[in-house]
């Protein structure tokens, strides 16, 4: 019991401070780079939310996935920590400026190729699935004319680096689906229009989130 509580003290405090570097790290995306938001002129507004919930949503996150993995090791456990933390992120930035920034994309699939190879996962399989996914993606962002944008792109060949066909393969699935009821939903109702771009990344990286809590 004493060794929960300290764990999840632990968890809690490195939320707090992963919650810090976060924010300040979008925000100076954020400065630099105003061309490529979709609400350049709205971003305090939009990034309320992620500046006050922030630190709880990953203390929340972070000690669920302490204990649903009790018998992990810790080195695996931090990795699924840094897994989490960064879909967050991009979960927070696709929805607030419909972007999700190369400079955050880059550490994500380095930590992806790390985490295969230390963890001795199937190295042909998961380079496969981050090739097939990312080539899939490229050629429906083709054929909608962009209607996937290039982080939604990237981040699928990210996320093949850390989680293989199989596991791929299931959250591409049902991110496309829950993402094409929302647009649709959307498109029906006015707000939006069919030639505007639609954020699929928060649909793939909540799914994500989910099944490696659970």
């Amino acid at each position: 019991m004493t060794d929960t509580i300290i764990l999840l003290l632990m968890t809690i405090i490195l939320a707090v401070f992963l919650s810090i570097g976060g924010n300040r790290w979008i925000d100076k995306l954020y400065a630099a780079s105003p061309a490529i938001l979709t609400f350049p002129h709205d971003i305090a507004k939009r990034s309320f939310i992620r500046h006050k919930g922030l630190a709880f949503l990953l203390g929340v996150l972070f000690s669920l996935t302490a204990l649903r993995h009790p018998g992990i090791l810790p080195l695996q456990l931090y990795f699924l920590f840094a897994f989490e933390y960064l879909l967050l992120l991009y979960t927070f930035t696709d929805f607030e400026q419909q972007v999700i920034f190369d400079n955050m994309l880059l550490p994500f699939a380095l930590l992806g190729g790390v985490y295969t190879i230390l963890m001795d996962k199937p190295v042909f399989d998961h380079g496969l699935a981050a090739v097939a996914g990312g080539a899939l993606f490229l050629l429906i962002s083709i054929l909608t004319r962009s209607g996937i944008g290039g982080g939604d792109i990237k981040l699928i060949a990210s996320l093949g680096l850390w989680l293989g066909t199989d596991a791929l393969l299931a959250i591409t699935i049902t991110g496309l689906i829950l993402g094409g009821i929302a647009a649709l939903l959307l498109l029906l109702t006015g707000q939006k229009k069919r030639n505007e771009y639609f954020a699929y990344g928060p649909y793939f990286t909540i799914i994500t989130i989910i099944i490696t809590v659970y």
